[in-house]
């Protein structure tokens, strides 16, 4: 793995953060510096604390990051049920997307274990002693 681009949980984000950002396009002007403001943000915010924890370089501080990209991914789904009950999405828009949002928070997840079973191994692949839980 050469960048932070070639982690599929990344990849899944920025899907995502694609679809939202076609989805608020169809929303009503008044809606502008309000919802779509929000959703926007909290959509934009995964893919980005994904790729800032990558340059970390430390599994601490990239297992935080990874930490506030899946906060943000349960304010997209918030908003998301903001959306259905504005009838600005139909109910299978958001299902689509609200099952999108939940795929992302998985792979967050696998990622956040993978990080943390990596930095509780040694060099040569023995549990190192003096880890303590992320």
């Amino acid at each position: 793995m050469r960048t932070f681009k070639d982690l599929e949980v990344w990849k899944k984000c920025r899907l995502l953060r694609m679809e939202i950002w076609v989805l608020v396009k169809t929303f009503p002007p008044e809606e502008k510096y309000r919802l779509v403001d929000q959703i926007i943000r909290s959509s934009r915010s995964p893919s980005t604390q994904i790729a800032e924890g990558y340059g970390r370089y430390h599994y601490q501080e990239n297992v935080q990051f990874c930490r506030i990209a899946r906060g943000s991914l349960y304010e997209v789904i918030d908003h998301l049920s903001v959306c259905l009950d504005s009838a600005y999405i139909s109910s299978d828009k958001h299902e689509n997307l609200q099952q999108l949002a939940y795929e992302c928070i998985r792979m967050i997840n696998g990622y956040i274990n993978y990080l943390i079973k990596s930095k509780k191994l040694s060099p040569n692949g023995e549990v190192n002693e003096d880890f303590q839980n992320a």
